[in-house]
């Protein structure tokens, strides 16, 4: 059987345009990195050893994104710099970063375990990601999915 999906065009799917800016490993390790407090490019730069222009990139990426913005600030005795904070359309990433994390602890962890926990500040549990649909019903597994077009889906030629 054919599936249906071949009738629609990928030519504006949100999941490519997704990935076309946060598709390449070092954006999601500067994310981790401002998620986890780190805002410096110095401080980035030396807990991620990212190369200086790859960081630099990602940065002014991010930015023109509108997912990171720029806070000026100063040292004593230095020139002006630059911290990155999370914008609203950054902190809505954060689900992403749960769940890449979860599967990297499911699939990837040392044999001790997962490196870092994330927990929830109230309570201390452990933070997970969960599919719900706009109704309130949990899904427990992804074939309780399916797909179909949406209202800005185009008919493939």
């Amino acid at each position: 059987m054919r599936p249906s999906a071949l009738d629609w065009s990928t030519e504006n799917c949100t999941v490519g345009r997704a990935l076309a800016v946060l598709g390449e490993r070092w954006t999601l390790v500067v994310l981790r990195e401002v998620f986890n407090g780190v805002r410096r490019f110095d401080d980035m730069r030396a807990h991620t050893d990212i190369p200086r222009q790859v960081l630099a990139d990602r940065l002014a990426r991010l930015v023109g994104e509108g997912i990171l913005r720029r806070v000026p600030y100063r040292e004593p005795g230095e020139r002006e710099r630059h911290e990155y904070r999370l914008t609203e359309k950054g902190f809505d990433l954060y689900p992403v970063l749960v769940a890449v994390r979860e599967w990297g602890d499911r699939y990837l962890a040392d044999p001790a375990g997962p490196p870092v926990e994330m927990v929830h500040r109230d309570c201390g549990a452990l933070v997970h990601t969960s599919l719900t649909c706009a109704d309130g019903h949990p899904l427990d597994s992804p074939r309780r999915i399916a797909t179909r077009p949406g209202p800005g889906a185009i008919p493939r030629a």
